[in-house]
């Protein structure tokens, strides 16, 4: 993400459950509605995770609010949104779907400087209990060390 971009909606957990091991950028087949809530930062994607139907790639269980001022043509919350993407990096994407514990997941929702709703998506591996122990000691003895730097002057 670039400077400029202004984020609607971010996973936090997806970094602490899984191993990124690469991320990318995808476009979102959106109704006006649904732009409008993310313009206002009400959604949700701490559950989603992209999947494959028909060969065309999906956001499935993000969490996008009905619109109020909508009224009845407002949007269906946790509908599937199509993903956009080269063909390419859609069939790598598809293959590493296929291959044992890889995961998509959304890392966040953001718009770019001409205003575009672009998902940043992870490649991801689950992470055990342990490896999640290992990285919070890691993370806190980093902070520690860094403190203790700044105290000795």
């Amino acid at each position: 993400m670039r400077a400029g971009d202004r984020y609607a909606a971010q996973n936090r957990r997806a970094r602490h459950d899984y191993l990124i091991e690469d991320t990318l950028e995808a476009g979102l087949v959106l109704q006006g509605s649904e732009v409008k809530v993310l313009r206002t930062g009400q959604a949700s994607i701490a559950e989603a995770y992209a999947d494959a139907q028909a060969g065309e790639l999906f956001l499935v269980n993000a969490n996008i609010p009905e619109y109020k001022a909508a009224n009845r043509f407002s949007h269906e919350p946790r509908r599937p949104r199509k993903l956009l993407l080269h063909r390419k990096e859609m069939n790598r994407l598809l293959g590493a779907i296929r291959r044992e514990g890889v995961t998509i997941v959304p890392l966040s929702i953001y718009f770019n400087e001409r205003g575009r709703a672009k998902v940043e998506l992870g490649l991801a591996k689950g992470k055990r209990q342990a490896d999640k122990r290992q990285a919070d000691k890691d993370r806190t003895w980093q902070r520690d060390r860094a403190r203790i730097m700044r105290a000795r002057g």
